[in-house]
């Protein structure tokens, strides 16, 4: 039977079908779908994880006790997993574990764009790459056997355009996996324990083992020679295989399903049948760079560009301007006219309760050291109330050393409750310990929100709908010797001043917890109420407005004494959040209860 699948869809489908009984992960864009898909399959366990390290050592322990296994992370993901990758790289494993890794070209969704076969070769550990979705889903049972046989964990590298893109699939039946009993586990501390003594002995082992991976790359079936005019030969990988098989369809080609480690036997031999060869890859120049290193001439980034995603034209432009192709072989393309529309930059949802929030820290001058999340678009006009944004987790440290190196300015640290579990945690105790004249702003919506809304260790669910426990932040925070710590209704902005001003007075690490569901979760939903404005009290102002919520227009109304634009409100946006209504100096803003009194 054959389905349209996403790479994501098609990856969890893989997983499953190659009897994989455990995966982790931490939700990221481009990947945040693979384990939302597999997660209902029979036979599994799956986790969201606090972060991608927990998520990976969890896939590594159930390798070693003999299950395959899967962590699953966007590109930067593997950053705050490097510690786990590099040692189940030296320790090898008991069964196969794939780790799938989204890179995501052209920073769709992310802080930056950096190509993840560097950590292949850096901690020897093979890559492969699909050029679809159908070889989304083959490669992690290849990718699983290429781990027992050569006991390695690998990489499956997806990239944005694999991981959302959708092409069919021919699905297979789940392979068996079924235990009578659980297995005993195989004590080997020489293999698994991994102190300098054991890790010398590790280290010329994981160093054969390249070799001998490269050795199989030769025969490796997704590494495959399409051969046509000789007076050009293309070696390309992932997507970049299809969109320069669209641009070049009578050249020949070097698709590589393993870009790391390469077999120089294959390519050698292509070169040899090519009169000029090329590589075109998204990202760094990385295959380039080995074929280099084997002393063969090669052209790519010369050409192609290194920055963003590829597509058919951008290919196909840079190779006119190198003369690999004419002008004449310019495809006609059809103009669209876009009309006038306005440009539509990405903003806070209306209702959405990190907007009161930020008003108040533009309303008291504080320099906010923000973090990955939604809440990072506050840094956008009309609010511009984050400051700095680095990686998950790195608002507290920032803010922390602010207070240490002193500003003129009073700068406190915004994070969200995913974010915070993530790794917000040891930076708190950071504060903590060193006395830190540091306030922190958890912004607590009760889920991942950015990536889709996903559960944590703070909901109470897990990612399997089971219900769990649920950490109390204000227990936690103070058992980390933290004593001023304030919770507080995000909506209610009396009550977010008053809590802020009040840890800003306090010399020490404080903390503000502000507290309102994501105004996308079903429950928030269900309790929307349009607000209203009362046309006669409003004179045009425009303080509303300086909130950002796109349920708050300009409407054809002109207020007499100024000739402004009064406000109106989109009741098909508007939540009912009532963080306008506290704002209007003129109570032109009806709130809820006047609303349902006039009813």
């Amino acid at each position: 039977m054959r389905n349209l699948l996403s790479g994501n869809e098609a990856v969890a489908r893989g997983a499953w079908e190659a009897g994989v009984r455990v995966a982790a992960a931490y939700p990221g864009t481009p990947s945040t779908e693979i384990l939302e898909t597999f997660a209902p399959m029979p036979g599994i366990y799956a986790e969201w994880s606090p972060n991608e390290k927990v998520a990976l050592d969890v896939a590594i322990g159930a390798a070693y006790a003999g299950s395959r296994a899967m962590a699953v992370m966007k590109h930067v993901g593997l950053n705050v997993a490097a510690d786990s990758f590099f040692y189940a790289s030296m320790t090898g494993l008991e069964a196969g574990l794939v780790i799938v890794n989204a890179d995501d070209p052209d920073m769709h969704s992310s802080q930056n764009e950096q190509d993840n076969r560097r950590y292949a070769k850096f901690a020897r550990v093979p890559c492969l790459e699909p050029s679809n979705s159908q070889e989304a889903k083959e490669m992690v049972g290849v990718a699983l056997d290429l781990s027992e046989k050569f006991d390695t964990p690998v990489i499956l590298r997806i990239t944005t355009r694999i991981s959302h893109s959708s092409t069919t699939v021919e699905l297979g039946e789940r392979a068996a996996t079924e235990r009578e009993t659980p297995p005993e586990y195989r004590i080997n501390t020489r293999k698994y324990v991994m102190v300098p003594g054991h890790a010398r002995l590790r280290h010329p082992i994981v160093e054969e083992r390249v070799r001998k991976i490269a050795d199989f790359a030769a025969a490796f079936p997704y590494n495959r020679m399409e051969m046509g005019n000789t007076s050009l030969g293309i070696v390309t990988n992932g997507v970049a295989y299809e969109y320069a098989r669209e641009v070049f369809p009578d050249a020949s080609f070097l698709k590589l399903g393993m870009s790391y480690p390469l077999s120089e036997k294959l390519i050698r031999e292509f070169s040899r049948r090519v009169d000029r060869l090329i590589v075109v890859e998204e990202l760094d120049p990385f295959i380039e760079e080995e074929i280099r290193l084997m002393g063969i001439p090669v052209e790519g980034k010369s050409i192609f560009p290194i920055c963003g995603e590829l597509d058919p034209q951008i290919i196909r432009e840079a190779a006119i301007q190198a003369d690999l192709l004419s002008p004449s072989e310019r495809p006609e393309t059809v103009k669209i006219d876009k009309g006038t529309l306005p440009p539509r930059p990405p903003i806070l949802c209306p209702g959405c309760p990190h907007r009161a929030v930020f008003h108040v820290t533009k309303k008291l001058k504080l320099v906010v050291n923000g973090d990955i999340g939604c809440y990072t678009l506050a840094f956008l006009p009309p609010q511009e109330a984050v400051h700095t944004c680095g990686c998950m987790g790195a608002s507290i440290g920032v803010a922390h050393g602010m207070s240490k190196a002193k500003i003129k300015q009073r700068n406190v640290a915004a994070i969200g409750d995913s974010t915070f579990f993530h790794t917000g945690l040891p930076a708190l105790l950071n504060t903590a310990y060193n006395k830190s004249n540091t306030t922190t702003i958890i912004l607590d919506n009760s889920t991942t929100a950015m990536t889709g809304r996903q559960e944590h260790s703070g909901t109470g669910w897990s990612l399997q709908r089971q219900e769990t426990g649920r950490v109390d932040f204000e227990s936690l925070v103070k058992a980390m010797g933290i004593e001023d710590v304030h919770t507080v209704d995000s909506y209610d902005l009396k009550a977010v001043e008053k809590a802020l001003r009040s840890a800003l007075d306090n010399e020490g690490p404080s903390v503000v917890i502000t507290r309102r569901q994501c105004a996308l979760l079903p429950e928030a939903r269900r309790q929307y109420m349009p607000l209203r404005i009362d046309e006669e009290k409003c004179i045009a102002c425009g303080l509303c407005l300086h909130i950002g919520c796109p349920a708050l227009l300009k409407s054809d109304e002109v207020y007499t004494k100024t000739g402004k634009n009064k406000v109106r409100i989109d009741p098909m946006l508007c939540t009912g959040c009532e963080v306008c209504a506290q704002i209007c100096p003129q109570d032109a803003i009806l709130f809820r209860a006047q609303i349902e009194e006039e009813r």
